[in-house]
């Protein structure tokens, strides 16, 4: 059957051989097994509903049946009457008629009749909370059990190197029935499922699983029984998972690469090897069935080359359709190959990540006779932190710290535990890897409860340092390979950490490079957040709770203890004077907001701390305050560490723990130093507030360094052979100089970087027509929105629709939103809004699977959104995107240099233009307009600028009132 998936394909990459034999006798051995009470009086459940809204959807169908044993002894079936149409997609989907449920008993009886059948017994679900929340909504749906076992959940804990865990994919895999969208099929495929579950859960340690059974007892968690039926059926065992690990990474091989600083000379793949390469039965052609040749590819190909060979530096503007991954890794891996060393490739987004590890990467990896070797790196926060693993497991859950919405402690708890369960599940059988597939309910298992940070990772003191650790293996695998594939952020956390992140790379590529610039700000930007704060304060508690607390349970039964219990009520006192002082702080904080400038937000304010700023008196009161919490903040620093320094001997984790717990004292203590003093000139600051004193929390203040180009010139590009950095949008029409001062190769001497701006492959002026509306009012003007609408409505009707619109102010996308929506539904078009709270990821998968939908959005549509043929035939730029007058960095800008908003804001909104423009042509196909709805685009000298930059020549000035006619005829031309 098509879509059918196989066991070994849906194990992990990287799954050690004795796991992947366990995973692949698992059908064989259920059948030999007993389980006993687990599988004897046991309800197997699952629902059909009308949607996935438990508010606004209905229960069609219940399906259940009662085991003993391997047997099915009785079954429940029943079509539920919603109370309304059934949505055609969900009959569509599920088979499920109008016709099918016109006598079905109401949900209530249905519910009422389920009861009876399962009277109480436990009831497996795979996703139970779906299934519970829609039976219980209805009434008496409570009474049809106390227990709900999700086997969904429970999947990840008993097989966490599959990578699904869908009921489909795992009954397909491991031969059980076959799950389609009816409930009585899924309930047979879950039964066939439940013994092969057992069975892997039995195959996890038996101390492992005694361990899970007995962590947190005043949780009621639902696989508390379950895995300690499973632990009791082998004889006690100790269970090391440092011992475990030291087995899995044994296995290992490979020795690290070469320091390439640390070599005389290099070899790099010669001019004609490159060309080759790219020719007709090269390498190029064997990665890929169809593979053209495109001159400006190869041509790239050949700078990345000279790059590497003359360790020199490029600013390469690739336009789109020329292949530039390609383009890169090829030379970039032959050079690796040649003289032993790792070569790295940074990304802005996941998607180019998963591009290049995914499909870029093992194709080369299949065409090159040798092969090659490459690993993905993540930042800290995606890989668990074993050492916090094992503190989640015996100390406090962290509760206070973490999203309820309107759930209780024990649900919440439960969360937390599935998650510690799956992640040492996965720990045991995996040598690497990290958190994201693992399924945890992030939203509310707080991440710092399973992942450390680099300034709190504890490094020597850390029983897993470095071998048993994933995310230190992870970096010594790196050191082992051809390529390390990472981001911005990691790698410039690197740069902030001296390199004790990642391995010694001196060749690096940095794609998506535009963004490079506004990452490092974002990465080396200094915040204190009132939110943080109290969170980390919480999580170091005091003699009730938190990691005080732990310390203090473990000391007392020491001899002598006196000393330490004592400075450990001395460390809770100090820290709670903090905490207090702390929330002092942002009290005061919050009185900004009476000198702060109203820019037109909603909740939010945004206050540039400018020496004016700093002689008010409510700058006054909270730069007392501050004095108080700094006070307050070093006395706790000591306080915490002379009680640690009493445990080191005897208890060295314990103090470890209470170390790491302790470290943000100190980052918060230089934080409210540096932003208070604000001497530093290297900064500009700022503060974050709300109009609202109920969320005074978020507030935040925040340092950011001004320029960025300077520090990577000093910090990192002397400690770099060659950067290639690349982009299709880096020029200013031909000028490379904002984006070479941004990235700090203005600052290196001319010899050693070179700029290439290479053509796309794809023909712009044919496929891409530019439409300039030089008649409107200007954006400032009150006429303005009002013509906007009127234009945009042509152009989507003229279009329509499949236009996107992107705006960069709020309420002037709303206030069109709330006259054209009503414009165009009445034209027989669709428009959705970009409205606050929604999910830009939502937004973009229904925008690309509804053809005809037109969207408003805002700026997280403005690059890396890839929409190919038909789903989008139209952008509209209303105002030229220019960073706002107010903006902290742009005022600090204005203040120092006389130039600023030519050197800085002009350049900036250029090559945003030239993003928003790079959504319309994804292939070589597609084919669309785009409309600049500015007038300053023909009133201003600059507005040459932002054409001359543009991929196509193919440009139209025109009266508003003549763009929808001139798009009709466009579109007769192209369709």
């Amino acid at each position: 059957m098509a879509g059918e998936k196989t066991l070994p394909s849906l194990l992990l990459p990287g799954t050690p051989q004795d796991v992947a034999e366990k995973y692949l006798s698992l059908a064989e051995r259920a059948q030999g097994r007993d389980f006993g009470p687990l599988e004897d009086e046991v309800v197997v459940l699952d629902t059909e509903t009308t949607g996935l809204s438990f508010k606004d959807c209905d229960l069609i169908e219940i399906s259940a049946a009662l085991l003993r044993g391997r047997e099915v002894v009785d079954r429940f079936e029943t079509f539920v009457h919603p109370g309304g149409p059934i949505p055609p997609e969900i009959t569509l989907l599920t088979g499920i008629s109008n016709a099918d449920v016109t006598d079905a008993p109401s949900a209530r009886d249905a519910v009422a009749a389920l009861a009876e059948f399962v009277a109480g017994r436990p009831v497996l679900a795979h996703n139970a909370t779906f299934d519970r929340t829609f039976i219980e909504g209805v009434p008496g749906g409570a009474e049809v059990s106390d227990t709900w076992i999700d086997t969904l959940s429970l999947s990840r804990i008993a097989l966490p190197r599959l990578s699904s865990h869908r009921l489909a994919d795992m009954a397909s895999a491991f031969g059980c029935a076959s799950v389609t969208h009816r409930a009585g099929d899924d309930v047979d495929a879950l039964c066939g499922m439940w013994r092969v579950l057992l069975t892997a859960l039995s195959d996890l340690p038996q101390g492992l699983l005694a361990q899970l059974a007995g962590m947190h007892p005043e949780v009621d968690w639902s696989f508390r029984p379950l895995l300690s039926y499973l632990a009791g059926e082998k004889d006690p065992e100790p269970f090391s998972l440092k011992a475990l690990r030291a087995q899995l990474v044994r296995a290992e091989s490979g020795e690290q690469r070469v320091d390439a600083m640390e070599l005389d000379h290099v070899s790099a793949p010669s001019a004609d090897e490159i060309r080759a390469a790219f020719e007709p039965g090269g390498v190029v052609s064997r990665m890929y069935e169809h593979m053209e040749c495109r001159p400006e590819q190869v041509e790239m190909a050949l700078e990345v080359r000279d790059a590497l060979a003359t360790s020199t530096h490029r600013a390469i503007e690739a336009g789109t359709g020329v292949g530039k991954s390609v383009a890169y890794l090829l030379p970039e891996v032959l050079f690796a190959q040649r003289n032993n060393v790792t070569v790295g490739i940074a990304t802005k987004t996941n998607a180019l990540t998963d591009q290049l590890v995914s499909h870029e990467l093992p194709a080369l990896a299949a065409a090159l006779p040798g092969g090659l070797t490459f690993t993905s790196l993540k930042g800290y926060d995606h890989y668990p932190c074993l050492h916090r693993l094992d503190r989640a497991a015996l100390e406090e859950l962290p509760l206070a710290v973490a999203n309820h919405d309107g759930r209780s402690d024990n649900a919440v708890a439960c969360d937390m535990l599935t998650a510690i369960a799956v992640t040492y599940a996965f720990a045991c059988q995996s040598s690497e890897g990290d958190l994201d597939a693992l399924g945890i309910r992030w939203r509310y298992v707080p991440r710092q409860m399973l992942t450390t940070t680099s300034g709190e990772c504890l490094r020597g003191r850390c029983p897993y340092f470095p071998n048993e650790c994933l995310l230190h293996g992870a970096r010594r695998r790196a050191a082992r390979g051809d390529v390390v594939v990472t981001n911005h952020s990691l790698l410039l956390r690197d740069v902030e950490a001296e390199g004790r992140i990642l391995p010694p790379v001196r060749h690096w590529v940095i794609d998506e490079a535009h963004a490079f610039e506004a990452e490092a700000r974002r990465q080396w930007a200094v915040e204190v957040s009132g939110d943080e704060a109290r969170g980390a304060f919480e999580l170091l508690g005091g003699t009730r709770t938190g990691a005080i607390h732990a310390a203090m349970v473990q000391a007392m039964p020491l001899e002598g203890s006196t000393l330490a219990v004592g400075l450990l009520t001395k460390a809770a006192a100090v820290a709670s004077r903090a905490a207090t002082a702390v929330a002092d702080l942002f009290v005061a904080v919050h009185g900004l907001t009476a000198i702060a400038h109203d820019d037109g937000g909603y909740d939010t304010l945004t206050l540039w701390i400018d020496e004016q700023v700093r002689s008010t008196p409510e700058w006054g009161e909270l730069r007392a305050a501050a004095g108080v919490c700094e006070d307050a903040l070093d006395e706790a620093v000591r306080a915490v560490a002379e009680a640690a320094g009493a445990l080191t001997d005897e208890l060295p984790q314990v103090a470890a723990s209470l170390s790491e717990s302790a470290r943000f004292l100190k980052d918060l203590l230089a934080g409210i130093v540096l932003i208070a003093e604000g001497s530093d000139r290297r900064y500009v600051y700022s503060a974050q507030l709300s109009r609202s004193k109920r969320r005074l929390a978020t507030e935040r203040l925040v340092a950011e360094k001004i320029d960025v180009g300077a520090d990577l010139a000093e910090r990192w590009l002397p400690e770099t052979k060659s950067a290639v950095f690349t982009s299709a949008t880096i020029a200013v029409s031909d000028d490379f100089s904002h984006f070479e001062q941004a990235v700090g190769l203005s600052a290196l001497p001319a010899a050693t970087r070179r700029d290439v701006r290479l053509s796309s492959s794809f023909d712009y002026d044919a496929h891409m027509s530019v439409v300039v509306a030089g008649d409107l009012p200007a954006p400032n003007d009150r006429a303005y929105l009002g013509a906007l609408e009127d234009l945009l409505y042509d152009v989507h009707v003229a279009m329509g629709g499949s236009v996107l619109t992107l705006f960069t102010n709020r309420r002037d996308m709303e206030r069109v939103y709330e006259g054209l929506r009503p414009r165009l539904a009445a034209a027989g078009l669709e428009l959705a809004c970009q409205e606050r709270g929604s999910s830009p990821r939502r937004l973009r998968t229904r925008f690309m699977a509804e053809k005809t939908l037109s969207l408003l959005a805002l700026r997280s549509f403005w690059e890396g959104f890839d929409a190919t043929g038909d789903t989008l035939r139209c952008v509209v730029i209303p105002k030229l995107p220019f960073a706002s007058p107010n903006d902290p960095l742009v005022r600090e800008r204005d203040l120092r240099e006389d130039r600023a908003w030519w050197r800085y804001s002009l350049p900036e909104a250029v090559i945003s233009v030239k993003q928003a423009a790079g959504r319309l042509i994804r292939s070589a196909t597609d084919v669309g307009v785009l409309v600049l709805a500015d007038s300053r685009v023909v009133s201003k000298g600059y507005g040459r600028l932002f054409v001359s930059s543009l991929p196509s020549g193919n440009v139209s000035r025109l009266e508003s009132a003549n763009v929808g006619r001139y798009i009709r005829m466009w579109r007769a031309s192209h369709e």
